[in-house]
């Protein structure tokens, strides 16, 4: 379909066509990697809040920190245009991954998450890699 417009100066045509077609590419919000990172990151935040100021100060701040992080490289090697810049990004977004992986870890070794806070954290962590990757 097309459409005709004047101007003063100009005659010509827009292609509605190509126009509707832009509305079939992907958002951010459409990728599984960062919906599942951005999730995560409010899930920790929430968990983190509920403990003493030492654990919430210490561990705490570098849990939340980290898992932050995964969704926000997702999100800046989203905005990226050059390839390296996009991978650059989603490879640190994986070793922010392994990092809450060990803050995970560690605070169920100091008994500061419950078991199914734990499990839930470390189920979602586990579907970051492949999620990253595809």
């Amino acid at each position: 379909m097309k459409w005709i417009f004047l101007r003063k100066d100009f005659i010509g045509t827009i292609n509605i066509d190509f126009m509707e077609n832009q509305k079939k590419f992907m958002k951010l919000s459409d990728v599984e990697a960062y919906r599942i990172a951005f999730h995560l990151s409010n899930y920790i935040w929430d968990v983190v809040r509920s403990w003493d100021s030492f654990a919430r100060n210490s561990i705490g701040s570098q849990f939340a920190n980290a898992a932050d992080s995964i969704s926000a490289n997702i999100a800046e090697g989203w905005g990226r245009y050059g390839k390296r810049d996009k991978v650059k990004h989603y490879r640190i977004s994986l070793g922010e991954t392994t990092e809450c992986l060990d803050w995970n870890q560690k605070s169920k070794v100091r008994t500061l998450l419950k078991d199914e806070e734990y499990d839930h954290i470390f189920t979602e962590l586990k579907k970051l890699p492949k999620a990253i990757h595809s």
